[in-house]
């Protein structure tokens, strides 16, 4: 069902994405914004990305693996999307998964992972043109709940616009406005069930594009299941147009439904959880759309595939577009 679901013909070849990468693809020869077309439409086009943690668990002493990335990196905190900046700077929004916190405080938290760098670690973000992060997952609440609203201030005072169970994050484009939803779904499908298509259409009443993100799924799962592929069709049927999931740590398939994609897992990104991941493969996916003051037309998409490291012999937490098409198929594979 997936495989039909998704047509790889619209990935391109690698020389057209190389080109993309390299222009701003907005720009007419005359430097007028192409976004804004001659009928009045708009074009939107946003970039997903899977987990972005950084930093690491404040209980342990020493630097963690991170930290000493860092350390030897010329770039300082630049570095870790410095391969994909060109990318996100050619689209309109970039969305990430923000799995971790903003703090300096070194909490006594019992989980047997704790995420958190210091709030100047937003720069990893704010440096390569991060415009929106999904902040509901098993990490945000690593340091309890007054490092989770300390977490909130540190990404608004940075201008990048977040949203949770309770916050719908709007960013808008030429006047577009995009509204975000945010969930995870741990124990919580029976209420989700009737929460989110309540949620999504009171939202696409106010705004007209919504995009909902899912931390939902097993760890090391390569295909959603059956509650997943329910929950994210009641979001498309209440009025979603996009929806995009994460926490896997493993890419999963992309489905169409009722002309609406449904990207289920996006992997890893700029993920410090892990020095040697057993899998380093995972894709950027990008969307665009026309918007009118009476119609969203869906225009195209493409998969970027990358892998989260610029080494193939361990993780330095900088996501790499591949170029070999070895690589390439297999990753093309695991999305069927």
């Amino acid at each position: 069902v997936f495989a039909e679901s998704l047509d790889l013909s619209k990935l391109g070849d690698i020389e057209e994405a190389e080109q993309w990468e390299e222009r701003a693809w907005y720009q007419r020869e005359d430097g007028s914004d192409w976004r804004v077309q001659d009928d009045g439409s708009v074009i939107v086009t946003i970039s997903a990305t899977g987990d972005v943690t950084i930093g690491g668990d404040t209980r342990k002493s020493g630097k963690s693996i991170f930290d000493k990335q860092l350390a030897q990196e010329e770039l300082g905190l630049d570095f870790p999307l410095s391969n994909v900046k060109s990318i996100f700077e050619a689209d309109d929004m970039t969305l990430i998964n923000f799995e971790g916190t903003l703090t300096n405080t070194k909490s006594a938290t019992k989980n047997t992972y704790s995420f958190a760098a210091s709030p100047e670690y937003v720069q990893v973000l704010t440096s390569s043109s991060v415009e929106a992060v999904s902040l509901e997952n098993n990490h945000v609440m690593d340091h309890g709940e007054e490092v989770y609203l300390e977490t909130q201030q540190h990404l608004t005072d940075a201008g990048i616009v977040w949203s949770n169970a309770e916050n719908i994050g709007v960013f808008t484009v030429k006047g577009v406005e995009i509204a975000m939803l945010s969930y995870q779904t741990f124990d919580r499908y029976d209420t989700l069930f009737t929460q989110v298509p309540l949620d999504v259409a009171e939202a696409k009443a106010k705004y007209p594009l919504v995009i909902v993100s899912f931390h939902w799924g097993a760890e090391k799962d390569y295909a959603p299941n059956s509650n997943q592929q329910k929950m994210g069709k009641m979001a498309i049927d209440a009025g979603a147009d996009l929806v995009v999931g994460h926490h896997s740590h493993r890419i999963n398939p992309i489905e169409e439904y009722n002309g609406k994609y449904i990207v289920y897992s996006l992997g890893n990104f700029c993920f410090s959880g892990n020095s040697k991941p057993d899998d380093m493969s995972s894709f950027l996916f990008q969307i665009r759309w026309r918007v009118t003051d009476t119609e969203i037309t869906q225009e195209d998409f493409r998969i970027i595939p990358i892998r989260i490291s610029s080494r193939t012999d361990y993780n330095d937490f900088t996501p790499t577009v591949l170029d070999k098409a070895t690589a390439i198929d297999g990753l093309l594979t695991t999305l069927k």
